[in-house]
């Protein structure tokens, strides 16, 4: 069996774009993956760019594959090129799977648990930038403008089986609501990435509406991303330790200035999902800077990461797996949180286009808060090819 072609697609989805990529073999068995496009722009041509070590060879030599991508991009690792390869990796992994008749997670040991709790991401979030943008019509859910409207978006999520929440920060005012992300270069707050009072002061709002609303059990997350130094992170942590959450979430590529904020504070503290490689990890699990890594399998490939996880098991670190794409990076993200041993839970974002579940033939299936694992041979799901091309993105 041959690699003979490499295709991207690109799918609208309201707020986002998702890209997918499609290796068809000469035996007809055609390997499905996603990477991030529209926050990594080039990212496709690295993948095209790779196609003169893929092209000929055996899909099915994950292996060999592996070791020589990685030694094409010796001398720059991480970043983007990691990236590229997990996408490449892992659409090789679904073609290695349906060869053999058998689902991905079983060439890894199999499946230590078939369903997956998982908590809900950005809430509150995405309904409030579709109100704020789209007018409330992308998706067909209550808007979010207010604290009053995060409440009842708590209350939802508790209602409909989920056990935890994850919410980034959001201002509101007359115009509803808005996520503050200076470390994104918008909004107040950038370059200097400092923490004003009343930005803390309505992160605790938001925490004290969404605990009303779903009840004192119900588990809450916070992050942060990079939009804060050491300073403004550590005044968090200890902020918000009367409300006792789940995690506090943070990115700072300082493993020990992340272990004195973890040092400083009774929250538990995860981070690392931007850390890409089992070689990137190490300097952080020696620093002993989080109680839970944060591992993506679509920024990773599935091979790489869980050898990430297995290097967390190893000092007593648990993982929670990072999704923040398309319908089948959610499907990968299972066959990874079904193998590794020490999973905390998953991520998932429940709110979404009508259109983009549709884009699986076998959507993603959440019941009472957990993942159902798929069953069928690779990823347990094709993609929609027809669908790809009538939601294609408009360049």
């Amino acid at each position: 069996m041959k690699i003979v072609k490499l295709e991207d697609f690109h799918v609208d989805c309201g707020w986002e774009d998702y890209s997918f990529l499609k290796i068809t073999t000469d035996e007809g068995l055609v390997g499905w993956s996603e990477f991030r496009e529209s926050r990594r722009k080039g990212m496709r041509a690295l993948i095209h760019g790779m196609s003169e070590l893929l092209i000929g060879a055996d899909p099915r030599a994950i292996g060999r594959l592996d070791a020589s991508l990685y030694a094409h991009i010796r001398t720059v690792p991480g970043g983007m090129y990691q990236n590229a390869i997990g996408a490449i990796l892992n659409a090789c992994l679904d073609i290695k799977g349906k060869a053999l008749g058998v689902p991905v997670y079983e060439l890894f040991g199999g499946a230590v648990r078939e369903r997956m709790p998982v908590y809900w991401s950005r809430l509150g979030v995405i309904r409030a930038r579709s109100a704020a943008f789209f007018d409330g019509k992308v998706i067909d859910k209550p808007a979010v403008r207010s604290l009053d409207d995060l409440k009842r978006a708590g209350r939802e999520a508790a209602e409909r089986g989920f056990k935890a929440a994850k919410m980034n920060l959001l201002v509101f005012d007359q115009k509803g609501g808005r996520q503050y992300t200076p470390a994104s270069a918008r909004g107040p707050g950038f370059p200097e990435l400092n923490l004003p009072e009343d930005v803390l002061a309505a992160l605790l709002d938001q925490i004290a509406a969404v605990r009303e609303g779903a009840g004192p059990k119900f588990g809450i997350a916070i992050d942060l991303n990079f939009n804060y130094r050491a300073e403004g992170f550590r005044r968090i942590a200890k902020k918000v330790e009367p409300f006792e959450l789940l995690w506090l979430e943070m990115d700072i590529y300082e493993p020990n200035a992340l272990a004195l904020i973890r040092q400083s504070t009774t929250t538990p503290i995860a981070s690392l999902e931007t850390i890409l490689g089992r070689r990137a990890l190490i300097p952080y699990l020696e620093a002993r800077c989080a109680d839970l890594a944060i591992i993506d399998p679509q920024y990773n490939g599935l091979v790489e990461s869980l050898r990430m996880a297995s290097l967390a098991d190893a000092y007593e670190v648990n993982c929670a797996s990072h999704y923040f794409a398309g319908p089948l990076a959610a499907i990968i993200t299972a066959h990874f949180a079904a193998v590794i041993p020490n999973l905390r839970i998953m991520e998932f974002d429940v709110d979404e286009v009508p259109w983009k579940p549709k884009l699986l033939t076998k959507p993603p299936v959440i019941d009472n808060g957990e993942f159902v694992l798929p069953t069928g041979p690779g990823w347990g799901t094709d993609v929609d090819e027809a669908m790809l091309r009538k939601h294609a993105l408009k360049q």
